[in-house]
């Protein structure tokens, strides 16, 4: 079922519990200058609330294109062509604490999280205890992915050696409380360890089963065995990428599948995914537009990532036509021109209805080999039937062992255009490659150089003195 039935309508149904439902009073920021009186009451104003934090995070400034996009865009998988001057500088990694899009994704996780605060935090609510536990375990979800999401890009963990005791982001968990209007920043470990915290939280509340649109307990675990990844606490990673293997509810698509999945919704390979239908979308600022020839189509694939891929492998390289009515055959396109496009991955232009995969099995049986490799140190046993379990259903060569590399390797080629390769490059302490200089303009900032962070935006820093700036912009 679509978002325009599960999130917008839920949402507008519930819009009365609100004085007004208005933007400002559903938007909490960091900037919290007053408290408001939100009735909370019923199950239904429960999932209204839920619905309007899962619209907020399909919307362009999260899910719905720009977190996606910096993780490609800061790497070596893509680059801006300034079609429409779009994600120039963001391109370049030279962004300002006043930059839009510094203001606007800082801004759109913490209304996220504002909604699940309202949430976690209501009581005496009335209807169905199981069905408000679940809302409640959904809310801790969101609250964990998007203080996550926020530390990635804003934390100082890959800034100056910063590691885990370095500067992360507040870890907000209430709405606009009056006791605590100028929160500081959380160290990344407690940002990390909040997060783990507020998963078990939510998997002691939720069931097993939701419609895929929803989070599950499955859901929370392969966020966990995400966190854990990042943070290369290898055990752990294991443990939860084990718990979504073993329910045997998921399965790597083939090779013929593939490219079904991204235009349609809940396949056997999709744990979660942002719901979009063909009347509630993010339309021409979505991801879509943004990737491919038309209006904008400002970020390119390099030469250097399409060369990676075997001769064969549906992720890699076919000929198309930009001008007719094509269907991709693999996921990267080259037009006549030579221009190398994402077709592939949220292929639908208008009316942009693809739903949005966020968590797919396949990075979860990635993380499961890395976790093996990590944890044992077997390249040729379990760990090699996991990482191969993917090339062996896309047309590619299987791998000899399961080194790091083939691992990240293999990452990047499955998860390109998804977001991923920056936070790869950074979780493994690696410089940038600059491989087209050209094309690319960023120049290959070396790891821990200041732009592995963003600025926190102006306003923020301006407003609250407890938030210092991050290093290498201006403080």
């Amino acid at each position: 079922m679509k978002k325009s039935f599960k999130y917008l309508f839920m949402l507008m149904i519930g819009c009365g519990v609100f004085i007004g439902c208005s933007d400002e009073d559903l938007d909490p920021t960091l900037q919290q200058s007053k408290d408001i009186d939100i009735s909370v009451n019923t199950q239904n104003d429960l999932n209204a609330i839920i619905n309007g934090a899962y619209n907020r995070m399909s919307l362009t400034d999260y899910y719905g294109r720009d977190y996606i996009i910096l993780g490609e865009v800061f790497s070596d998988n893509t680059a801006s062509n300034a079609n429409s001057n779009r994600f120039v500088a963001e391109a370049r990694m030279d962004l300002l604490p006043t930059s839009g899009v510094v203001e606007t994704l800082w801004s759109r996780l913490y209304s996220v999280i504002g909604s699940a605060n309202i949430v976690i935090n209501s009581e005496g609510i009335t209807g169905d205890q199981a069905a408000i536990d679940q809302i409640k375990g959904e809310a801790y979800v969101i609250r964990a992915l998007a203080h996550f999401n926020l530390v990635q890009f804003y934390g100082q963990q890959n800034v100056n050696n910063g590691g885990l005791s370095a500067a992360g982001v507040p870890y907000v968990t209430a709405f606009r409380d009056e006791t605590a209007l100028f929160p500081g920043r959380n160290t990344v470990q407690e940002v990390r360890d909040m997060a783990y915290a507020d998963l078990d939280m939510a998997k002691s509340l939720m069931g097993a089963s939701a419609p895929v649109e929803y989070f599950s307990t499955y859901a929370a675990s392969a966020i966990e065995a995400r966190i854990a990844n990042y943070f290369g606490d290898w055990q752990r990673s294991l443990d939860a990428a084990k718990t979504v293997i073993d329910s045997g509810q998921f399965s790597v698509v083939s090779e013929e599948a593939f490219l079904s999945t991204f235009s349609s919704d809940g396949g056997t390979n999709s744990i979660f995914e942002i719901a979009a239908s063909d009347i509630d979308n993010e339309g021409i600022n979505g991801l879509a537009n943004i990737y491919q020839q038309g209006a904008y189509g400002d970020v390119v694939v390099l030469p250097n990532l399409a060369a990676i891929y075997d001769e064969g492998d549906v992720r890699g390289v076919s000929e198309y036509d930009p001008s007719t009515d094509y269907e991709a055959e693999t996921v990267i396109g080259v037009d006549a021109n030579g221009t190398l496009r994402n077709i592939g991955k949220y292929p639908s232009t208008a009316p942009y209805d693809d739903n949005i995969p966020v968590i797919r099995y396949e990075e979860v049986v990635l993380i499961y080999a890395e976790a093996l490799l990590e944890t044992s140190g077997d390249d040729s046993g379990d760990a090699l039937d996991w990482l191969n379990m993917i090339p062996e259903n896309r047309g590619a060569m299987s791998y000899d062992s399961a080194s790091k590399d083939n691992v990240l390797l293999e990452r990047r080629k499955e998860l390109a255009f998804e977001g991923f390769r920056f936070h790869d490059l950074a979780r493994t302490m690696m410089d940038i490659p600059n491989p087209d200089p050209v094309l690319q303009t960023h120049e290959g900032p070396a790891y821990g150089s200041f732009n592995f962070a963003l600025p926190i935006p102006a306003a923020e820093v301006d407003a609250n003195s407890n938030i210092p700036q991050n290093a290498g912009y201006g403080e």
